[in-house]
């Protein structure tokens, strides 16, 4: 890997997270910002497809990229108590993706998949140096997410961008970006 690339870990969420991150992703130097790994939920193989046909576009051989999947913390409906071993289980898949592929850099923007693989990036911080990106979705206008709030108070994210004034007004450590997407 030359001195330029970033080895850059993206992760979906289902419907609208995944094409505002692929917006995004879109926007990113190919050549720089490789290899690149889509992580997404096991139940959301449609933001798999999308990245897929996104990625369809570049050449593979110059800028690769794979695809991991992890299961979800929660289900939509699914009780607080069992789903504290689904989030056990969600922690040790996203400590498994991460590690094996080793980013420089993880890109996040909200989906409740993305925590567990922020956990496994902080501890992957012990051994290799790793940034995380959370970007707030555009439709956030006065209030953070629960992704971004609990990176946000943790300080766990090297940066949090927000698309409005007003949410960066709200929460001063937060970056305003302008839009992203």
């Amino acid at each position: 890997m030359g001195r330029d690339e970033t080895r850059t870990l993206i992760v979906l969420g289902s419907g609208g997270h995944t094409a505002e991150m692929l917006t995004l992703v879109k926007g990113l130097d190919h050549q720089r910002y490789k290899p690149r790994c889509y992580v997404a939920a096991v139940t959301d193989m449609l933001g798999l497809q999308k990245a897929q046909q996104a990625e369809a576009n570049n050449d593979s051989s110059i800028s690769p990229f794979v695809f991991k999947t992890i299961p979800r913390s929660r289900e939509v409906g699914q009780s607080y108590i069992s789903s504290i071993w689904t989030t056990l289980v969600a922690i040790w898949a996203a400590m498994y993706a991460v590690f094996t592929f080793n980013p420089d850099l993880v890109l996040v923007n909200g989906p409740g998949t993305c925590i567990p693989i922020c956990l496994a990036a902080i501890l992957l911080r012990l051994f290799h140096k790793c940034k995380i990106i959370y970007v707030e979705s555009i439709a956030r206008v006065n209030t953070l997410s629960l992704s971004a709030k609990i990176l946000y108070i943790s300080r766990a994210a090297d940066a949090i961008m927000v698309q409005w004034p007003e949410l960066q007004r709200q929460y001063p450590w937060a970056e305003y970006a302008g839009r992203l997407y």
